[in-house]
């Protein structure tokens, strides 16, 4: 009760964006809104991936809709809510009681049921759901294109503190503290803090974990893509995805849309080899 704020601003999801949200609260106390949820555009055949919602002429929500199969709007709920603390607070308290309450789930929607003046503000910046791999993967790749805003840059790339590179790194995301040998290639991949890539490896379209060493010669991402034998769910991508704290010994073979943890040997590769859509999840490691 003593700290009581007129608004509450509350960010959730797995997205990447950049905005300012006083531009948002403005716009909030234009309308004298209870809640404003920011929405983006999204096209029309990738909706159903999001919470859609539905306005009438003045912006004001009617209606949602969870990832419609036939979604009715391209309009898409970003996570990011302004509330009028007097339409929060009872929210909460009606809500106290809802076992893992949940703003998208249970409080949005009961200030919906209440007829509150719930808006929609329209951001038109940069916005990314990062709730795949591939989304993942792709918003990596999009930070190259706002470079100016970085300190490091080599060759399209972003590159952490403390990175040591002898070899060739084009439009990829390195971490910090990363070692790429002489004749190391990486090209369009996320390589994560303490990694190593060593000599005359090839890494391509590739994320590796933190502390993964990749070995001398070998080649990521080769061949084509093939539907995951692992989890086709998650691994739905021509990506080479290697968890943290894992090694990948010398001179192997990795194909596309692949999954490796743990500390790997040569002899865990047939032929030297994995093929794509194949995958090797050691004792111990990380999925």
């Amino acid at each position: 009760e003593s700290y009581n704020p007129d608004y509450v601003l509350i960010l959730s999801g797995d997205h990447i964006y950049k905005m300012d949200y006083e531009v948002m609260l403005e716009y909030h106390k234009a309308n004298n809104a209870d809640v404003t949820i920011a929405c983006m555009p999204v096209p029309i055949e990738e909706a159903s991936r999001f919470g859609i919602v539905i306005t009438d002429e003045n912006n004001r929500i009617t209606e949602f809709e969870e990832k419609p199969a036939n979604p009715r709007s391209n309009l898409a709920s970003m996570g990011i809510y302004i509330f009028s603390w007097k339409a929060l607070k009872e929210a909460l308290i009606a809500m106290s009681e809802e076992p893992g309450c949940d703003f998208g789930k249970h409080v949005i929607p009961y200030c919906h049921q209440k007829q509150e003046r719930i808006f929609a503000y329209e951001y038109n910046g940069y916005w990314k759901d990062v709730g795949t791999l591939g989304s993942y993967w792709e918003a990596n790749m999009e930070l190259i294109d706002i470079i100016p805003e970085f300190n490091a840059v080599i060759d399209r790339s972003i590159i952490g503190e403390g990175t040591e590179v002898h070899g060739t790194i084009t439009n990829s995301v390195i971490g910090a503290g990363v070692t790429i040998e002489p004749g190391a290639e990486v090209h369009d991949s996320i390589i994560m803090r303490d990694c190593h890539i060593k000599a005359g490896a090839k890494v391509n379209k590739a994320i590796v974990a933190e502390d993964t060493t990749v070995g001398e010669g070998s080649e990521l991402g080769v061949g084509e893509y093939a539907p995951s034998k692992y989890d086709p769910k998650v691994y739905q991508f021509d990506l080479v995805t290697i968890g943290e704290h894992s090694v990948i010994p010398d001179h192997v073979k990795i194909g596309k849309n692949t999954a490796i943890s743990g500390v790997t040997t040569l002899e865990d590769y047939t032929d030297g080899a994995l093929a794509s859509g194949d995958y090797i999840i050691k004792a111990g490691g990380v999925r």
